[in-house]
């Protein structure tokens, strides 16, 4: 079972996200509360993940990510957003946050999303991964070309890795990436794994970073 904890100054929020969380059946809501109270509960109730309101009154998210990573045992914290501006997916990156989702995301991908994050994945749903790959290229630029390190990880992907990692530069979940290829989402984190160790790539965004400098994303997937 999952133990993820809820922290958004909205009730009406935190109780939709607990609803839709627990119809998947592995994922219980161990905490349910706004920032004031955040640090003391997560730290009693230790749950695997956070799902961190990233603009509330204060004290504000990116305070209680910094508190909460601060913890004898943090715990893994995604935040939560309705805007996906560069400074602050940057800031909260630093801090220590492993993910950031739009608060409008479709819910069986947050579904997944929880599931990656709390397995020690990193998650940026399409739009939030597109503008952080934007923020290591430089604003409007284009890619560079991959060194040769680079060149070399690159050539030791397969075909279908080299699909993956092209659909996780634009930004896809593994339920879309499966549903582009027709494979099953098992097989699509086996090939993610893969693709990371091939390329020593610490998380997806990174992989993403090298797919772009490398060119192997087309303009239309990097709208």
């Amino acid at each position: 079972m999952i133990h993820v904890a809820i922290v958004d100054d909205e009730a009406l929020v935190r109780v939709a996200l607990r609803r839709i969380l627990e119809t998947a059946g592995d994922i219980a809501v161990v905490v349910d509360c706004d920032g004031r109270d955040a640090v003391a509960a997560i730290e009693a109730a230790g749950p695997d993940l956070v799902l961190l309101d990233a603009v509330m009154p204060a004290p504000d998210g990116l305070t209680v990510l910094r508190e909460l990573r601060a913890l004898p045992r943090p715990p893994a914290v995604a935040m939560l957003t309705a805007f996906d501006t560069s400074a602050y997916i940057s800031a909260a990156m630093r801090e220590g946050a492993t993910g950031f989702l739009l608060k409008d995301t479709a819910v069986g991908t947050l579904i997944d999303s929880v599931r990656v994050l709390a397995s020690g994945g990193t998650v940026f749903t399409p739009t939030v991964s597109r503008t952080v790959v934007r923020g290591y290229l430089g604003s409007g630029s284009e890619p560079d070309s991959p060194g040769g390190r680079d060149a070399v990880a690159l050539g030791l992907l397969t075909s279908r890795e080299r699909e993956v990692l092209v659909l996780v530069a634009a930004g896809l979940p593994n339920s879309d990436i499966a549903a582009r290829l027709g494979i099953t989402v098992a097989t699509v984190k086996d090939h993610v794994r893969a693709v990371l160790r091939k390329l020593d790539a610490p998380n997806r965004v990174a992989a993403a970073v090298l797919a772009h400098r490398a060119g192997l994303v087309p303009a239309a997937e990097r709208t």
